[in-house]
């Protein structure tokens, strides 16, 4: 009998070969064998690039700016995922980490911009510990930036703006869901959800932001730009502010009117 372009027998042999690795890998496993001393991760190694990153190819002495150049070239590249994607890493008053990805929703020489509810794990840490670090790699162009500094609140009135330019199932996403707060089900949040889907289902409705979600901006300290070369000796060029940033922040900070000093650093 045929199934698609290929024997039965023989689909099923692949299956029960596949199935067969998957206990073999399992047992091992859970036999506490280390994985690390496998050939399994060679596989993953890869080809870097050739050409070099080096101080004289920078497109600005200012990181926003080189970022800029960094993004729009992510963004102009056929890839996977979205080149927004960052990872963010917070950490509690006492320096327990805690790391997840967001989506960087804009920047300028103020910093960059992400939103979420201010309730969630990530801004009650950012509420106890005003510091983070946010990473963005886009692989396809071997290259990664890493961006460190002290976080502050955006206004309410940036916080709206953005809140109702989403589409509105976003806008009635954010407003189910208690962030990382514990649920027995799913369903509980899907109820949320459609109960306020009936009451702004009048296309002229106007949702309200809820009070616990907003913006944050990162004000960068330090930005690093990583770019992957072959055997190992990749390129790292850390752009840092030649005054640190005292906590709270002022509202008007900017990186073109810090002094940065660019370094090189060993990979």
């Amino acid at each position: 009998r045929m199934l698609g372009s290929l024997p039965f027998c023989s689909v099923w042999v692949s299956r029960v070969a596949a199935a067969s690795r998957n206990v073999f890998m399992a047992s091992k496993l859970d036999s506490g064998t280390d994985m690390s001393k496998t050939s399994v991760y060679d596989s993953f190694r890869r080809t870097y690039r050739q050409d070099e990153f080096v101080e004289e190819k920078l497109d600005s002495k200012e990181p926003i700016a080189q970022f800029d150049v960094w993004f729009k070239l992510a963004c102009a590249t056929k890839m996977e995922g979205e080149p927004n994607a960052a990872a963010l890493a917070t950490s509690t008053r006492d320096g327990r980490p805690s790391v997840r990805y967001v989506l960087m929703k804009g920047y300028d020489r103020g910093g960059f911009r992400f939103f979420t509810n201010y309730n969630s794990r990530k801004g009650q840490e950012l509420g106890a510990n005003p510091f983070a670090s946010m990473a963005f790699y886009w692989s396809v162009l071997h290259r990664q930036v890493r961006i460190d500094g002290v976080v502050r609140k955006l206004s309410n009135e940036d916080s709206s703006h953005y809140f109702h330019n989403r589409p509105q199932k976003s806008q009635l996403g954010a407003c189910a869901s208690h962030q990382s707060e514990v649920i027995p089900n799913r369903q509980v949040l899907i109820e949320r959800y459609q109960q306020l889907e009936k009451e702004y289902q009048h296309p002229s409705s106007v949702i309200p932001r809820p009070d616990e979600w907003g913006g944050f901006l990162i004000v960068p300290e330090a930005v690093e730009f990583w770019q992957g070369h072959s055997d190992r000796l990749h390129d790292r060029l850390r752009y840092r502010r030649v005054q640190p940033l005292v906590f709270p922040l002022l509202d008007d900070v900017s990186t073109e009117d810090s002094k940065w000093i660019i370094e090189r650093l060993s990979p």
